[in-house]
């Protein structure tokens, strides 16, 4: 577990590199082009992952964003062979984003109602 969470903290420190400098598409596409690794994981790897990520969320030198976070827990996802969505929506009002991760149309990084909430504009 430790292992794990150091490469989320690394991922989360290297999305936020993008965010810094404003490149949001470059994180975009960064995130959308990372291949699914072709191995077996375990039933357990997504709640294994998505812990890490909380993990290194907490001991992150700042609050780490919905973006950021989640845009770290897809790639170590798709890096353990996981088919794994970044998922970005939007309300209307009042005006919020939000990003969630999806594996086969259930969110594992949020509340299960997130999508009820946000109308969906992006998934990659």
């Amino acid at each position: 577990m430790i292992v794990l969470a150091l490469k989320a903290y690394f991922r989360l420190m290297y999305f936020d590199f993008y965010l810094i400098r404003g490149k949001f598409n470059a994180l975009h596409n960064r995130v959308r082009n990372c291949p699914i690794v072709n191995q077996q994981s375990s039933p357990k790897a997504v709640a294994q992952i998505c812990a890490a990520v909380d993990l290194a969320c907490i001991w992150y030198w700042k609050e780490a964003l919905c973006l950021q976070r989640s845009a770290a827990t897809v790639y170590l996802l798709k890096r353990s062979g996981i088919s794994a969505q970044l998922v970005i929506g939007a309300q209307q009002m009042p005006f919020r984003a939000h990003a969630w991760v999806e594996v086969d149309e259930q969110v594992v990084n949020d509340k299960p109602y997130v999508p009820d909430i946000y109308a969906v504009l992006e998934k990659c």
